[in-house]
């Protein structure tokens, strides 16, 4: 396992296959690079990331009484 940022690791797709329940609870929270022979070649990842990093990038724009997919509505509406 080699530590690729704060946010990700990189693992060998052998490792995956011997833990995969801890990598897939891992994913929930972190990105999970897979590497075969030595060159990533898959991601592991929460199907929701995008919402959280979104919501992330969104704190301290919104008023607290506002969710994030009524923003998203409204946006939406706009275009």
């Amino acid at each position: 396992m080699i530590c690729c940022d704060w946010n990700s690791m990189i693992i060998t797709a052998t490792e995956l296959k011997q833990n995969l329940g801890k990598y897939l609870d891992m994913a929930e929270t972190e990105e999970i690079l897979i590497s075969k022979s030595g060159r990533i070649s898959a991601k592991l990842c929460s199907p929701f990331a995008d919402r959280v990093e979104l919501a992330r990038s969104l704190i301290g724009i919104l008023p607290p009484s506002v969710t994030v997919e009524e923003a998203r509505s409204a946006r939406l509406e706009r275009k």
